[in-house]
């Protein structure tokens, strides 16, 4: 990765069709959003949740997964600190692509570290870059434990699990934050509903 980083014999090529024109033929346009939360918390849910109802009003999405890319792209990343950090790296540098192409890219990561965060957000214009917080308390997440990952954590057969014993930093100033209402979580629908609500006002869903 250090010789990549460092090439100095390479140069961008431009083309003649670009962001604007593929925007004008999708009558959208491109952006992120991504999807932080802890493990459980209902990342995947809202993405495909999202996705469909993109779908159903004639938008091109994409989603990018955390756990689906871990078995391509980032298959050669552990969990260490670095790893994740390269993962939230990579994940931000295709998100972008989509994002040029014209795509409402859904990234769905449970990207602990604020930093790896902000340095996504620099990859694009600040405006493009949608900040979703699923911001689900971690005894809920755990109760869920759909993978059964939080039992094995706590059982020390996991370390440096998000949650457990590897931090989780919060945003500090999200697009969209999702979280309960008088105790009771929010449907897939009404979740999808409040981010496009917010592409609709913030005009991604035209050209």
């Amino acid at each position: 990765m250090a010789t990549l980083s460092n090439s100095t014999n390479i140069f961008w090529q431009d083309c003649q069709i670009g962001r604007a024109e593929r925007q004008k033929l999708l009558n959208q346009k491109g952006c992120v959003v991504w999807i932080t939360g802890l493990s459980g918390s209902g990342k995947s849910t809202l993405a495909c949740s999202l996705s469909r109802e993109l779908y159903s009003r004639g938008k091109l999405s994409y989603v990018l997964d955390g756990d689906n890319l871990r078995h391509g792209l980032n298959k050669d990343l552990g969990f260490r600190a670095e790893e994740r950090t390269e993962n939230i790296r990579r994940t931000g540098e295709v998100a972008k692509l989509f994002a040029d192409a014209g795509l409402i890219c859904v990234a769905s990561l449970i990207s602990p570290y604020r930093r790896d965060r902000d340095t996504c957000r620099s990859m694009l214009p600040d405006a493009n870059f949608i900040e979703v917080f699923m911001n689900m308390p971690l005894e809920l997440c755990e109760s869920r434990d759909p993978k059964g990952l939080y039992k094995l954590a706590r059982a020390g057969k996991i370390r440096g699990f998000t949650g457990i014993d590897d931090p989780y930093e919060p945003p500090l100033n999200c697009e969209i934050e999702i979280k309960q209402d008088g105790g009771v979580c929010p449907t897939p629908t009404v979740m999808a509903g409040q981010v496009v609500t917010y592409l609709e006002k913030e005009g991604f869903l035209e050209h």
